[in-house]
């Protein structure tokens, strides 16, 4: 409405110029206006026609004025005469012009016209105009129409504004300007800067809107919008895909050089317009870090798998094997492990790298069955020259990763045809050389081998392989270590063991030895079967505790203890007595050297029984071990009543001894508690199971262990077991001769006649004179210095054994007589005649025995 007021005022003031230009240049080109200006009195000529010229023009005044201002005419007559103000020097100099004049006598819009004569030259000037009053009339008469416009133009567009803006607010959700334009902002910069392609087709698959990524990732023109999507010049997988209008999340898809993770969902949702939006994400850098991330994840489980499999035993060829199986085929397509031969014969290496490679191959594994490409097999020796692989990473203690095109490698198969032939024929491209070394000592090497597999070994190959390979070093120096010491304490234990029964006549004996799992080391059980003087024999078997060589060392001390007390005839408590006050002094020993052995942990247990094959008394004693079971002639088995007696190192407590009658063919069964007990089964069942397994009738001794062993023992027990089966025998009474001697010199040569006479009857006339003097002595001795009853007695064995009994509990002992001595050779005179002798206490005094040896034949 402003707008158009301003136009009506200059509208009309335009006007007002017009026509005053129309009317001053009309008149001054009148006729006779030049004429009346240069006649004596232009006033009078030209007043009148000025008013009439004013009153037919529609303006307010018609003025003539000199050339100089001065008025000839003017509608007021007042003014005649007077000066004009304004520009007259303008229109004085002959230009014809308008201009809203503001001055005396009134403002007013007009125009100056200059006169001219023939010539050229000004004479006067013509002024016409209109009263600026007059022109605001004109103005002020249209001012209500245009008011009018005004007010329904504005009344429409506030009701167009009310309408579109119900309408905004519907499409914008209730958003304001401000909150649409900062929406439109940042979508804008999201959009185009977001590293993630955005795609929008509409239902006719035309791309509606497509960010500056995904014009990157796809490739597409920037002028692309509004195009089909077959247009877009995509992979044809791509455009299959986006044409397809499935729900696609995170498929990757190959866009020319790369690989786009796509996200594909349609728009026609909660009213939305039909169509769908693509998003696009470039996973090409992406899928190369997991590959590398899968690789490493890869050599991780290898090596937590190597870790957890290899070392599982403590056997070489096992570890070697498993470290073989591990890494075919994941790392390599063959594998050996060669150790050095001198490592294995028993010898320490010495510590740094090694010169010279003889090797024997301990385990291979292929991928290939049977590993054809092998040329060497598991358990030959090899030697590998100076030139080879093996020998240089022998002498440097350093890996070495190697491809066929080397010329080292090349030169070395080249001297060896065997092997380069293999290599050609199975593909052989690259190689692994790792030294075994284990704490600072060379134990041989591992070849690693590719030729399946087309890629080389890397450099990260290496490193898995080192790492796997110095886990198994400390596994198979470990094993070494453990089979070294565990030889030598086996070696120990079976050298203070017995490797065969003495003979003897009074049991048929047969035992079974089995040690622990290796684990756990030997043990120190033991078991013994001992002459005794008179045809007797000492059954004995004990258990030490703990494994190890200090057990093994201490079963072979209680051993030999037991074999000299056991030649000193003591009664089976007597003898556990002097054993338990030996197992006290070593504790205290062990204790004063920790070195070598734990405090306290010196402790046995022991079983020792004397059995008499002339009367049949079997006389047995425990300390702290598991009663013998006894299995008799009638096919009965028992479990032996027998005090227990505390185990062997306490002290302080007595040992009963316990005699009973054994009937010849009765099997006396003594063993160690780890045949009858175990984690499986508890001693009682395992008592069970020994009393019937003895029962079972014809069958040897050898054959009823197996027998025992098998039925009691699990395949890895627990600890070390030991069984002892003695069947019982007697002498026939006429091996035996008995003679009861009086205390009188004079009865000696009567006995010593009857002795010879048996000795015929046995058919040992050979040996008479000996024994005629040995009676003769040991009897005179007798009836000397002992006292009654004094008893002679001759027993028939594997050797002569000739007995003397009398009532004194005064030991003999030896001793050299001088020259004038008349006694102390007696005794002498013995040892020197017989191939042993020596005396034993009884309840009611002693005995004085000596043996002779039959001659051959006999």
């Amino acid at each position: 409405m402003v707008a158009l007021v301003l136009k009506t005022t200059n509208d009309a003031q335009a006007d007002a110029r017009h026509r005053s230009l129309a009317v001053a240049a009309g008149f001054a080109h009148s006729p006779g206006v030049v004429q009346a200006l240069q006649s004596p009195d232009p006033t009078a000529i030209l007043q009148p026609l000025a008013e009439a010229a004013r009153q037919g023009s529609a303006v307010d005044f018609v003025s003539v004025l000199s050339r100089s201002g001065i008025r000839y005419t003017d509608p007021v007559p007042g003014l005649i005469g007077q000066r004009a103000q304004g520009d007259i020097a303008r229109a004085a100099a002959g230009q014809s012009f308008t201009e809203v004049f503001e001055g005396e006598p009134q403002n007013a819009v007009r125009a100056l016209v200059p006169v001219t004569d023939a010539q050229g030259a000004v004479i006067g000037i013509v002024s016409a105009g209109v009263q600026t009053v007059d022109v605001g009339a004109e103005a002020n008469r249209r001012l209500p129409v245009l008011i009018g416009a005004a007010a329904g133009s504005l009344a429409l567009a506030a009701g167009g504004a009310a309408l579109v803006s119900r309408r905004l607010r519907r499409q914008t959700h209730g958003l304001g300007p401000v909150e649409m334009t900062r929406m439109y902002e940042h979508h804008d910069a999201v959009l185009h800067s977001v590293r993630e392609g955005v795609l929008i087709l509409d239902a006719d698959r035309r791309l509606v809107l497509a960010n500056d990524e995904a014009r990157q990732l796809l490739g597409m023109h920037p002028t692309a919008e509004g195009l089909p999507l077959d247009e877009l010049g995509l992979d044809p997988e791509m455009t299959a895909l986006l044409a397809s209008g499935r729900t696609v999340t995170d498929e990757v898809h190959p866009a020319g050089n790369r690989l786009l993770a796509v996200n594909l969902r349609p728009t026609a949702v909660r009213g939305g317009p039909a169509g769908c939006v693509a998003t696009l994400r470039d996973t090409t850098e992406l899928r190369a870090l997991a590959g590398r991330a899968e690789e490493a994840q890869d050599r991780l489980k290898l090596l937590n798998e190597g870790s957890a499999r290899i070392g599982s035993t403590l056997d070489l060829t096992r570890t070697a094997q498993e470290l073989a199986e591990v890494v075919v085929p994941r790392l390599a397509d063959f594998v050996s492990v060669n150790l050095l031969e001198s490592l294995l014969g028993g010898d320490e290496p010495p510590p740094g790298p090694i010169t010279g490679a003889v090797l024997r191959r301990m385990a291979h594994q292929s991928v290939r069955a049977g590993a054809p490409e092998a040329s060497v097999e598991v358990g030959e020796v090899a030697f590998y020259p100076e030139e080879s692989p093996q020998a240089h990473c022998l002498a440097t203690g350093r890996s070495e990763l190697l491809q066929l095109a080397d010329p080292a490698t090349s030169a070395w198969l080249a001297a060896d045809p065997a092997r380069l032939a293999k290599s050609r024929a199975y593909g052989f491209h690259s190689w692994i050389e790792v030294p075994l070394i284990a704490r600072g000592t060379t134990l041989g090497v591992v070849d690693f081998v590719r030729s399946r597999r087309p890629e080389p070994f890397e450099t990260d190959d290496l490193v898995l392989a080192e790492e796997l390979v110095a886990r198994t070093a400390v596994c198979l120096d470990n094993a070494r270590r453990f089979n070294r010491e565990r030889t030598a304490a086996l070696t120990l234990q079976h050298s203070l063991l017995p490797r065969r029964l003495p003979e003897q006549s009074a049991v048929e004996a047969a035992f079974r030895y089995l040690p622990a799992d290796p684990r756990l080391g030997v043990g120190g059980d033991w078991f013994d079967v001992i002459p005794l003087s008179g045809a007797r024999v000492a059954l004995v078997v004990g258990d030490v505790v703990g494994h190890g060589i200090h057990a093994s060392a201490t079963m072979g001390r209680l051993r030999s203890a037991v074999r000299t007390l056991a030649d000193v005839d003591l009664a089976p408590d007597e003898l556990l007595t002097q054993l338990d006050d030996l197992v006290i002094r070593l504790a205290a020993e062990s204790e004063t050297d920790s070195e070598f052995a734990t405090p306290g942990e010196v402790g046995a247990t022991c079983l020792y029984a004397v059995y008499d094959p002339v009367s049949g008394h079997c006389c047995l004693a425990r300390a702290g071990h598991p009663a013998p079971a006894v299995a008799l002639p009638d096919g009965t088995a028992a479990i032996l009543d027998l005090p227990a007696g505390p185990p062997l190192g306490l002290g302080g407590l007595p040992f009963e001894a316990v005699e009973t009658v054994l009937p010849e063919g009765s099997l006396l069964a003594l063993y160690t508690d780890g045949l009858v007990e175990s984690r499986q089964r508890g001693m009682d069942a395992g008592l069970e199971a020994l009393q019937q397994a003895l029962t079972v009738p014809g069958l040897s001794l050898d054959t009823l262990c197996d027998r025992i062993v098998g039925t009691l023992l699990p395949d890895h027990p627990a600890d070390d077991a030991a069984l002892l089966l003695a069947r019982v025998q007697r002498l026939d009474i006429g091996q035996v001769a008995t003679w009861d001697v009086p205390a009188d010199p004079a009865a000696v040569a009567g006995v010593r006649a009857d002795a010879v006479r048996r000795l015929s009857a046995w058919g040992l006339e050979e040996v008479a004179f000996v024994t005629e003097l040995v009676v003769s002595e040991l009897v005179t001795n007798a009836i000397r210095y002992g006292g009654d009853p004094i008893q002679l007695r001759l027993i028939r064995d594997r050797t002569l054994i000739c007995e003397v009994t009398d009532g004194s509990s005064t030991a003999p002992h030896l001793r050299r007589a001088r020259v004038f001595d008349e006694g102390g050779r007696g005794l002498l005179l013995v040892a020197q005649l017989a191939q042993r002798w020596g005396a034993r206490q009884t309840t009611s005094g002693k005995i004085i025995w000596c043996e002779q040896t039959l001659p051959a034949g006999v």
